[in-house]
């Protein structure tokens, strides 16, 4: 009688948490990070689509004009994406996101007047959908300038109607986000001299720390110990 061969998974190969989720700004490298390792780790993935947003164009010509209907299209898609991902998650299967649900009312504080705001939570809270909070969520920094270089060189003609002030409120505003988020364990990087995508010691450098990661709250800049 025949014996299978039995297969190993790499110990270095396996996800360290069930479900992460990877978050920062417009041009950090959200998507790039999270498809990276969620090769590596054999991760379902979820990303986020701007792209469907019918709004996102015109509200970076026009912020004021066209920010609530794009924050509710962006509302009614995370209430579908946060159902895909409870599907996921309770299937059995590791999950690697490039978004963090709870972010939502983060843009929308941010474009919106008080009264729309208002008339936005009150919406949203009627679309919202619950589900399974990530194991980790690793959160990565750049300054405002260094997104700007970014944004410019990648060229997406969309992105390339983001101004700088916009920029930099939606850095301080992700800084004081993250500042008082508790729900989930949160590994701050700073992504300004880390390219892992590019350098196989820099991935390195991110893994370790990912894996020693035994904080509510911890963070990683590149050759700074701590």
């Amino acid at each position: 009688m025949s014996v299978p061969p039995l297969t190993v998974t790499a110990p270095q190969l396996r996800p360290p948490h069930r479900y992460i989720a990877i978050e920062g700004p417009i041009g950090v490298g959200k998507t790039t990070l999270a498809t990276l390792l969620a090769e590596r780790w054999s991760m379902r993935t979820l990303f986020e689509r701007p792209q469907d947003n019918p709004f996102l164009e015109r509200f970076y010509r026009d912020t004021t004009r066209h920010a609530l209907a794009t924050q509710l299209s962006f509302a009614l898609q995370r209430a579908a994406q946060t159902r895909e991902a409870a599907d996921i998650v309770t299937s059995g299967s590791t999950l690697m996101t490039d978004f963090l649900t709870q972010k939502s009312e983060l843009f929308a504080r941010l474009t919106l007047p008080d009264d729309e705001f208002q008339l936005y939570r009150d919406m949203a809270s009627h679309i919202r959908s619950s589900g399974p909070a990530p194991d980790l969520v690793i959160y990565l920094q750049a300054s405002p300038e260094v997104l700007f270089a970014r944004i410019q060189k990648r060229a997406l003609p969309m992105e390339l109607q983001i101004s700088d002030s916009y920029l930099r409120a939606l850095c301080d505003a992700y800084n004081e986000f993250f500042y008082h988020y508790d729900a989930t364990p949160v590994l701050t990087v700073n992504a300004e001299h880390l390219n892992p995508l590019a350098s196989d010691e820099d991935l390195a450098l991110l893994l370790e720390r990912i894996g020693s990661m035994r904080g509510r709250k911890e963070f990683f800049v590149k050759g700074v110990s701590a």
